[in-house]
């Protein structure tokens, strides 16, 4: 009953604290804003590429008949749907593309990322749930819970209680226990908004406990350090500087550090840098269009062996499909390798931000929440990825149809090479598969591991100095 009775006590001088309920007031107020908001962007953007994607499907399907090759060139788009918990976290999203333009002969990169087409402030955080539990929460509590201990320890009341028989760990725990439901309260908008998130997609249940989960230990592991750093200081002055400094470095500096880090130690080349290189490979490939090409000579020998025939003309399938589709076969061989070897870089970057989640346990909690809320790397490239065999599988689907339709003769006369429409109605039609959550749960458990060894760290530490603070007082 005296840890009640000491949280009670905690709460009324919280109660009587002007700034520190409007502080309060003004965190539940911008995150019931921030969370309403992000929902309805979301709700709108998703709305926006359904309907999109709609009509670009039709304008496919209802191109009248044509050559197949025309086909290829006149390529396709795709939008990438968005995750409903992408309305809690928008991770790098605003700073990704999501509309790609598919096309043959050339892998093309997503376009119009939300930060590129708004203005500045945009590129500083978005108004999200995420933001505001991730930087202000942590700064509030500092602020509401500097002087939780410190202020018994000035004031002189710390060796009354003592004198009357109250434990040093019963004050600290009712102290955290005061700090930890305020914190609670601090979680309660993005609690609500993630449990109508459930609701609305009951798949999405989940991922969405475990985001709770992971910004309820993150606010905890906050409350034992305010608490922790109000026990050993000598003065609530000194501990609200300690717990200032501590936020800027954890919160602001450490994270952006690691990146600028990660990139210097893995810099990535320059989109010019690989647009030249991807040029330089291509032109080694062979020139499909030249008879004299090595490659392609070599591999017109072997089409004309396979069929056992002398000349182009009489093979049983078009000459020109075959090569379009063994021309594409090696420029997306190519497109390929280079798109590997970009991501190796950047997951080894990721892999370097993760080893300073050891000094900033934000860094930990952005990957958990972002994995979660499918708005990180992996859950970019796999759309990526799905994307390029989606463009892959069009096209050559595109170039049979010109191997088996058309004839050598036919292909050449500008009035019979063209096929019905019927043959490309729905082929155009994109279907994006996102992460098997069991997947995405085994890729979070490390930095998860991570956010529980800090609450244990922290919990033990508070523990000593409870212990440090009971024998100051003899």
């Amino acid at each position: 009953m005296s840890i009640v009775r000491i949280a009670h006590e905690e709460w009324r001088l919280m109660r009587r604290d002007r700034v520190a309920m409007l502080g309060l007031a003004l965190l539940l107020l911008l995150g019931t804003m921030a969370a309403f908001t992000a929902w309805d962007q979301r709700r709108a953007a998703q709305s926006n590429r359904q309907q999109h994607q709609a009509q670009v499907d039709q304008e496919f399907d209802a191109q009248p008949d044509r050559h197949p090759h025309r086909m290829v060139h006149y390529g396709h788009f795709v939008f990438r749907p968005l995750n409903p918990l992408a309305a809690f976290d928008a991770g790098i999203d605003p700073f990704t593309g999501h509309t790609l333009f598919l096309e043959g002969h050339r892998q093309n990169s997503a376009n119009f990322g939300d930060v590129r087409q708004s203005s500045l402030l945009l590129r500083f955080g978005q108004l999200s749930p995420a933001f505001v539990l991730q930087v202000l929460a942590p700064l509030l509590l500092a602020f509401i819970g500097h002087a939780a201990v410190a202020r018994e320890r000035e004031r002189g009341t710390l060796r009354v209680l003592m004198a009357q028989g109250l434990h040093p760990g019963q004050l600290v725990a009712g102290k955290l226990l005061a700090l930890a439901a305020t914190a609670g309260l601090m979680l309660l908008p993005a609690l609500v908004a993630l449990a109508a998130i459930a609701v609305n997609d009951p798949a999405s249940t989940p991922l969405a406990l475990a985001i709770a989960l992971a910004y309820a230990a993150w606010l905890l592991l906050w409350t034992l350090g305010v608490v922790l750093i109000s026990t050993w200081a000598g003065r609530s002055r000194d501990a609200l500087m300690a717990l200032l400094a501590v936020w800027a470095v954890s919160v602001v500096l450490l994270p952006r550090l690691a990146a600028e880090l990660a990139i210097a130690k893995q810099p990535l080349p320059t989109r010019l840098e690989t647009d030249i290189a991807v040029a330089r490979d291509l032109a080694a490939l062979g020139d499909s269009h030249n008879p004299d090409d090595p490659y392609f000579a070599e591999f017109r020998r072997k089409a004309l062996a396979q069929y056992r025939v002398s000349r182009v003309e009489d093979l049983p399938v078009n000459y020109k499909g075959l090569v379009g589709m063994e021309g594409e076969r090696l420029t997306s061989e190519l497109f390929e390798r280079y798109g590997r070897e970009s991501f190796a870089r950047q997951r080894a970057q990721l892999q370097h931000v993760a080893l300073f989640s050891s000094l900033s346990p934000l860094i930990a909690l952005r990957g958990v929440s972002m994995a979660a809320a499918g708005t990180d790397l992996p859950s970019y490239r796999r759309f990526l990825e799905q994307a390029e065999q989606h463009r892959y599988t069009l096209v050559q689907s595109l170039n049979r149809l010109q191997a088996e339709q058309l004839s050598w003769a036919s292909d050449r006369n500008s009035r019979e090479s063209r096929i019905s429409k019927d043959h490309w109605h729905g082929q155009a039609a994109f279907h994006f598969e996102p992460e098997p959550m069991g997947e995405t749960l085994q890729r979070v458990w490390p930095l998860a591991a991570v956010l529980a060894a800090w609450l244990l760290a922290l919990a033990a530490a508070l523990a000593w100095a409870t212990r440090r603070l009971q024998g100051a007082m003899r």
